[in-house]
């Protein structure tokens, strides 16, 4: 499944760091692509929707 989630608060390329490593802690095989410019990250993953989310919020950012 493709996500495609804008995360306002990501500000470079760090917190697009820690955002996949938050994704890739509830998936390991999951492929992350997140872009600070745009605010967007793109998750191909296996997980849910709301798993992602919630990584994503846990690691202290908003998912729009």
């Amino acid at each position: 499944m493709t996500l495609e989630l804008k995360v306002p608060n990501m500000a470079c390329s760090a917190c697009g760091e820690s955002i996949t490593k938050a994704v890739k802690a509830v998936d390991p095989a999951a492929t992350v692509e997140a872009d600070p410019k745009t605010k967007l990250v793109n998750v191909e993953t296996q997980a849910s929707e709301t798993t992602v989310k919630q990584a994503i919020t846990d690691a202290g950012y908003t998912v729009a």
